[in-house]
């Protein structure tokens, strides 16, 4: 009851200007999660893995951005432009991330690619492991940030250019950077839509899908179709984590494991093996955390948000947008 009547008050005070500071964030928070839902739900239509070492993928993304970011001299003294040095933090983790991905999918998932489904599952968890322990031993489990209110300022500034204010909207300012994410978001959403229904690439990716042994026999080459399809969804993984690191700027060695149980919430929720399900998902997903953390407070947001992911494992398991799957015979 106290719980109630403290949500009703909050709904009170934050008004309509705080609800549309609430869906600005989730909407930001919900792009990152559908880019790494985007993953999840392309592996699992693919060889039917949960790939739990996924969002820790999206984690070494961020590190690669930083990594890069600090070469320039970043953030206050940028050798380079701030859109070129952008521009190469998203090439390097996003190429990086996605040989990562394909070297997991190489030697911890294609060996077992005909063992039971329990093998390459605990396999998952084990690389999941490997990856946060190896970069806590190489940052001595420091937290690291992109600082990006001060990235490419220059002379008097309050900010830098990623936080000037675009519009606003009941006195809460929307900045660059949150247009970016969203945008940035939203066309590669649309890229990996057309990859996949409207080029060659995509249609073997979708025969694989349907029955791999099926396609190997009609000449699709599957090991290069996986491998290909680990290093899209990797890279998608490498770019959610530069714009995390633009966008809240702190990058840690654990920042995957949430975020890739939130992202693997989205997917189920928005149908997993469904690319626009994975999006409809993690946008969801966002804007539920964001109007949990304001109206019912921080403590219960990821209460609400797994048991979301319970209701629907419960009541509707194949998710929004997912179709029944086909038994066959």
């Amino acid at each position: 009851m106290h719980l109630l009547f403290s949500v009703i008050d909050n709904i009170r005070t934050l008004g309509w200007g705080g609800a549309f500071q609430l869906l600005r964030n989730g909407l930001v928070l919900g792009s990152l999660y559908a880019l790494i839902a985007l993953g999840y739900t392309m592996i699992y239509g693919i060889l039917k893995l949960l790939n739990f070492a996924h969002g820790d993928v999206y984690m070494v993304g961020a590190f690669l951005g930083y990594g890069i970011l600090t070469r320039l001299n970043g953030p206050l003294n940028l050798a380079i432009g701030i859109v070129p040095a952008i521009a190469l933090m998203f090439a390097v983790a996003m190429t990086g991330s996605g040989v990562l991905g394909v070297a997991i999918e190489r030697f911890a998932y294609r060996p077992l690619r005909n063992a039971p489904r329990i093998a390459p599952l605990i396999t998952a968890i084990g690389v999941s492991f490997f990856l946060e322990n190896s970069v806590q031993l190489l940052t001595n489990g420091f937290q690291y940030t992109y600082d990006p209110f001060d990235l490419g300022k220059t002379g008097n500034e309050e900010f830098g250019p990623l936080y000037h204010t675009v519009f606003s909207v009941a006195g809460n300012p929307v900045t660059v950077v949150q247009i970016f994410v969203v945008g940035a978001a939203l066309v590669l959403m649309v890229a990996l839509i057309l990859l996949v229904s409207r080029t060659r690439f995509g249609k073997s990716m979708r025969a694989t899908a349907f029955d791999r042994e099926a396609a190997s026999m009609m000449g699709i080459n599957t090991d290069r179709v996986i491998a290909i399809t680990f290093f899209i969804a990797s890279m998608l993984a490498g770019a959610a984590g530069v714009m995390f690191g633009l966008y809240l700027g702190v990058t840690y060695y654990f920042m995957g494991f949430l975020a890739g149980l939130k992202a693997f919430t989205a997917a189920v929720v928005g149908g997993i093996g469904s690319i626009p399900g994975a999006m409809v998902g993690g946008l969801l997903i966002g804007l539920v955390e964001s109007f949990a953390i304001g109206y019912v407070g921080g403590q219960w947001s990821d209460i609400v948000v797994f048991g979301l992911l319970i209701l629907f494992m419960l009541f509707r398991p194949r998710g929004l947008l997912g179709s029944q799957a086909i038994q066959k015979v």
